[in-house]
């Protein structure tokens, strides 16, 4: 039978307790160093092709 969830005497369940450790700076730094420069290298390799195939045509 399904149970009102409004009522008074629920289950307790157990919750079970991780360490959750926070990130450290130089572990943020890099993966935002990575980050980025994936970013520019899209840039420059969008620039490029702008300028190689598309800029030709016009």
């Amino acid at each position: 039978m399904i149970k009102d969830p409004s009522s008074k005497d629920m289950d307790l369940v157990e919750t079970e307790r991780t360490d959750d450790q926070k990130p450290t700076d130089s572990s943020i730094v890099a993966s935002n160093a990575i980050k980025y420069t994936a970013f520019v290298m899209l840039l420059f390799g969008f620039l490029y092709f702008v300028i190689e195939y598309l800029a030709p045509m016009l």
